[in-house]
């Protein structure tokens, strides 16, 4: 049947309901049990012989005769209910059967007993509409187009598939329980702005919008680092913001334009002291999750038991490309490049080159949790340098299983070398970098007055969750991702 059709056919038993003086969409209820505690208790229920009341959707609906089977489920589980005509009336069972459908929410009054066949099952003596749909639940999904949908229409990915709707439990475990270390540690969470007048602390481009009240254009953050390390300035020593960033960038499995991104300022740390902040962070929150240190992911078994290796920026590339950027000028590891097949745009700089170098060739080789260290300088303007080697960043990132997940460095706290690279950045932007930072004025003059040493990280929540659930991409984990519309 046409969906119009059958759309018309269940606004017909709508105004049926509404006929005999009932509203198909009341505003209360009174169930005494979710489906899991009634499930929990159902020795103890079933006995005493009380009626109990449970709501939910229907899922199924099956007719024998004058007997009809449902089952119905909330958000705690899912439970049989059972109609008789004998039990509810001719006049009561055939209202049920004629106006009520797959989809629809019910309130069911009966007695908990157990079938033959050994299903738990409410025996309906009343029942009442809460909310009668209008369109039919899909059947099922296949195929491309079909997980296309799902994401268009998370709603009935979460209804139809149990596993997504766990997968979102998880994740909120997963943020739950990152916030209860870090807050046992003795950070702080606090919130900066999202809509900002300079969008900095990261290497984007960002979007645009207008503040008709002060007549400004303004931004929304790309990051929160630069009103953090104003955090630090002012006085607080460990803090962190769990919150929303936007970037105006490509799509792709690793990359939405708003996502979720974890924060953290540490100060008196450096990087050294930070990447093992980050191994007991992670392997307290994985054994926390699946009481042990091993996951796995698209069939690979990944041990987060620490301590992980360290391995240099440039060893990395090294290994896997045999090139040595050290020795090379930006144009002859451009060439370089274009012999791996990796696209280099006129103004990307040696940094930028390598960079990509190590995202297109060697990140996908890298299974096992490791911190890739030492980046080039060019690729971290907020970050300090080496001492023993100013052209490097003391900076790591966490790579798992092909993911980038946490990205952190000692803070550079020199106002002065900090103006420096801001007017680098600008001079790249003249050039036709749009993703190079802004001069932020206001961000040099918090620098001025004094921020302590300090070590800061970032960690891709959505990219983090989508390692612990094995997902293969950023929209199985993002509730409403970002699509290209019909």
């Amino acid at each position: 049947m046409p969906l119009d059709d059958i759309k018309n056919v269940r606004f017909e038993k709508l105004k049926a309901i509404q006929k005999a003086g009932l509203n198909p969409f009341p505003g209360t209820t009174k169930r005494t049990h979710e489906i899991k505690s009634a499930l929990e208790d159902f020795s103890k229920l079933s006995k005493s012989g009380k009626e109990i009341i449970l709501c939910g959707r229907i899922i199924s609906k099956r007719e024998h005769g004058g007997s009809t089977f449902c089952h119905i489920k909330d958000g705690s589980g899912q439970i049989q209910i059972y109609f008789k005509k004998d039990g509810l009336g001719e006049k009561g069972y055939q209202f049920f059967l004629d106006n009520f459908d797959i989809g629809d929410f019910i309130e069911a009054k009966g007695f908990l007993f157990e079938t033959k066949r050994g299903e738990r099952t409410i025996l309906i003596s009343d029942f009442k509409m809460l909310a009668k749909s209008l369109l039919p639940l899909p059947e099922k999904w296949h195929g491309l187009q079909d997980v296309e949908e799902r994401f268009r229409k998370r709603y009935l990915d979460l209804i139809m598939n149990r596993e997504v709707l766990q997968k979102f439990v998880m994740r909120s475990k997963i943020i739950s329980e990152i916030r209860n270390f870090l807050d046992s540690e003795g950070f702080l969470e606090v919130e900066t702005p999202i809509l900002q007048n300079i969008a900095g602390g990261a290497r984007a481009k960002p979007f645009k919008t207008h503040l008709n009240a002060l007549d400004l254009d303004l931004y929304l953050r790309i990051a929160p680092e630069l009103y953090l390390k104003r955090l630090l300035v002012g006085g607080f020593e460990k803090i962190y913001e769990i919150g929303r960033c936007f970037r105006n960038e490509g799509m792709d499995f690793a990359h939405n334009p708003d996502f979720t991104m974890l924060e953290l300022y540490w100060a008196y740390k450096d990087y050294k002291e930070l990447m093992k902040f980050v191994e007991k962070l992670f392997e307290d929150l994985i054994k926390k999750l699946f009481k042990k240190t091993t996951i796995n992911y698209e069939g690979k078994e990944i041990n987060f038991k620490t301590p992980w290796q360290r391995i240099e920026f440039s060893s990395l590339i090294h290994k896997y490309t045999k090139i040595q950027i050290e020795d090379l000028s930006r144009d002859a590891l451009a060439k370089k490049a274009k012999t791996l097949e990796i696209e280099i745009e006129k103004n990307e700089n040696k940094s930028r080159i390598a960079d990509e170098i190590f995202k297109k060739i060697c990140l996908p080789k890298i299974l096992e949790p490791t911190f890739v260290i030492h980046h080039l300088i060019e690729l971290s303007p907020l970050a300090k340098s080496l001492d023993e080697n100013p052209s490097l960043a003391a900076r790591f990132q966490l790579v798992a299983a092909g993911w980038e997940v946490v990205n952190g460095f000692s803070e550079l706290n020199d106002s002065l070398e900090q103006r420096k690279r801001f007017k680098k950045e600008e001079q790249e932007r003249a050039g036709g970098d749009e993703e190079a930072q802004k001069f932020d004025k206001d961000f040099i003059e918090a620098l001025e007055y004094g921020m302590p040493p300090a070590a800061g990280l970032g960690i891709g929540i959505d990219r983090l969750v989508a390692l612990l659930t094995d997902s293969h991409s950023l929209r199985e984990v993002i509730l409403f991702p970002t699509m290209r519309p019909r």
